[in-house]
């Protein structure tokens, strides 16, 4: 077991020991920095600094340049330095750091930053001062990282001292450009924009405006720029730029974009000699481009220069009380038109228009805009022609002739557009709003027109009826006359088979005349026989007065008068007359009994 008199002796001597190296250390100016330190070194007594300077490169008093590293560094004795050990500077990812020189030359009166030096990041004060690093606010910014820094040179900006600077923390943010967006960049530093520009021109090599020196070098321009920087992130000095973050052009589908840059190449016009109302240039040229652009997101500087969209789709335009979705037309009103009769009225009128995707730079190049087109070009073109028009004719004529006139205007206006690349694809009349008074006018006269073609129709229906009872007769006529012929033929036909008949009946005639004649002479020759027998018997007087008697038997010979008168005097005579004419009247009446019912019989029983 160890005795408390042999730790005690231990201890001294350990304690001796630490004495002894610590007094050793003093003696040798022993200074160690862990892996996590900077040390600074003040030396306390030496020649003096020069004027102007406060950070020593030859061993002057004060604070010297170069640093100790991390390590065991000797000869760095109290009473002649001082070392300040302190920590390694870190810029966390995402972030930047923004560096003070407190020493350096001068920076020059154009420029507000001082210039990029080659140090190992301002790790080396000695380079800086060196090479010509300048005092004060640097160009050069210290991206994600460790750094070994002389604070006592440099003094770093990070987001956790921010505001002691007047910075707000997230200006040390790594600066990221949105999707669907560009970064309008001003410089604040550089030259002085040209006289007649508004922005500095492109700048090669400045790797989108982190390398700040490159871009000084390069000739860049102080102030608003030409170049955007794109969807990213940007490790940017914002000391040197600020940036607006502003949406990309879109285009949408049924339009083309037609670019007005107020920056570029000098202007040269490639629209030829023919389109002599502005200039086209190529992209990257001051001007109109002669190229449009596509439906589409485009990353164009709204700030120097202005995208006017066209509609490459047909556009409606009303002189109405209604305006179209698109706008173009909410300035426009009905127009107001006088007749040549003295009447005032309104006019509603449509124009569909249509500029061509190739056309539109001419279009724009000539008038600015379409609204400056519908404004200055189609209002007074339209309005005027349709308020000439309505001086030639009456208020209801034009009415009336609703449509010659809307053709006419189609093509007047048409021609005037052409001149303009602006196809007019139709002129279209709406509501005509003429005074009340015209249109009671209009309505009688149309209600009269109405009866008279009323009238004119009846009267045509009996024209055609008429012609129907011509038509009908004559028809009837036809019949009745091609009867008639068939008649005449038929007559012509029996005529001709009753005189082949009549030759047949009069030979049969003929020969039956001589079979009668030879019977009747047969007969005579047989009754004279008789009669000569019969005188022979009876004797030749009372044979005749029987033959008599046969004869008034079979022919109903009266042998008394119907009528007879006696006497010598007048009385007789009378009414012997008047017995003959009672006598013929009752004959008369008995015969028309008998003819009457006779009409109806048939011919056997007339016979009878």
């Amino acid at each position: 077991m160890i005795s408390t008199t042999v730790i005690i002796a231990v201890t001294a001597g350990l304690v001796a020991l630490l004495i002894i190296v610590m007094l050793g250390a003093k003696l040798v100016g022993l200074v160690v920095i862990k892996e996590d330190e900077v040390g600074i070194v003040i030396r306390k007594f030496g020649k003096s600094l020069p004027p102007g300077r406060l950070i020593a490169l030859n061993n002057e008093a004060g604070y010297q340049a170069d640093t100790l590293a991390p390590g065991w560094h000797f000869g760095y004795w109290l009473p002649q330095y001082r070392i300040i050990k302190a920590p390694v500077t870190v810029v966390p990812p995402g972030e930047i750091a923004l560096v003070v020189a407190a020493d350096g030359a001068p920076i020059p009166a154009e420029r507000i930053l001082g210039k990029v030096v080659e140090c190992d990041n301002f790790q080396d004060a000695r380079k800086f001062l060196s090479n010509g690093g300048e005092k004060g606010r640097q160009l050069g910014i210290l991206t994600a990282g460790a750094y070994r820094i002389n604070l006592a040179q440099f003094k770093v900006i990070l987001r956790h001292n921010a505001r002691e600077y007047d910075m707000e923390p997230d200006d040390l943010l790594v600066h990221t450009v949105q999707p669907d967006k560009v970064g309008i960049v001003t410089t604040l530093d550089g030259k002085p924009i040209d006289e007649g520009e508004i922005a500095g021109p492109p700048i090669p090599g400045h790797d989108n405006y982190q390398n700040a020196q490159a871009f000084l070098d390069n000739g860049g321009r102080r102030g608003l720029q030409e170049q955007v920087l794109l969807s990213g992130s940007w490790n940017l000095n914002p000391w040197f730029v600020q940036v607006e973050e502003t949406p990309m052009i879109k285009i949408p589908i049924g339009y083309v974009g037609i670019v007005i840059s107020y920056v570029g190449k000098p202007v040269e016009d490639v629209s030829g000699v023919t389109f002599k109302h502005g200039n086209l240039v190529e992209p990257g040229h001051k001007g109109v481009w002669v190229e449009p652009l596509n439906p589409g997101k485009h990353p164009i500087n709204s700030r120097v220069m202005k995208v006017e969209l066209v509609p490459t789709t047909n556009i409606v335009l009303n002189w109405a009380v209604r305006n179209e979705s698109h706008k173009y037309d909410e300035k426009l009103s009905p127009i107001t038109v006088r007749s040549g009769d003295g009447f005032a009225f309104n006019l509603d009128v449509s124009q569909i228009i249509h500029i061509g995707a190739q056309e539109a730079s001419k279009v724009i190049s000539r008038v600015g805009s379409v609204q400056n087109l519908v404004d200055h070009v189609l209002q007074p073109i339209v309005g005027n022609y349709f308020r000439n028009a309505a001086q030639q004719y009456t208020a209801l004529d034009f009415l009336g002739e609703r449509g010659k006139r809307q053709v006419e205007a189609a093509q007047y206006v048409h021609r005037a557009l052409s001149t303009y690349d602006v196809e007019a694809i139709d002129t279209l009349i709406g509501d005509i709003d003429l005074p009340e008074e015209l249109l009671r006018t209009q309505t009688e006269r149309k209600i009269a027109e109405e009866e008279r073609k009323t009238y004119e129709a009846q009267k045509l229906a009996q024209e055609q009826r008429q012609l129907l009872v011509r038509e009908t007769s004559m028809a009837d006529i036809q019949r009745e006359m091609v009867k008639a012929e068939r008649g005449v033929e038929i007559a012509r036909l029996e005529a001709d088979a009753a005189i082949e008949a009549a030759k047949g009946g009069a030979e049969a005639t003929r020969l039956q005349a001589d079979g009668d004649a030879a019977a009747i002479l047969a007969t005579g020759k047989a009754q004279a026989r008789a009669y000569r027998l019969g005188a022979e018997a009876l004797g030749g007087q009372s044979y005749v007065s029987l033959q008599l008697m046969q004869l008034v038997g079979q022919n109903s010979v009266r042998i008394v008068p119907d009528v007879s008168v006696s006497g010598g005097n007048s009385h007789g005579l009378v009414d012997g007359l008047l017995g003959v004419m009672l006598h013929n009247q009752i004959k008369e009446a008995a015969t028309a009994g008998l003819a009457e019912p006779g009409a109806h019989d048939a011919p056997g029983d007339e016979q009878a």
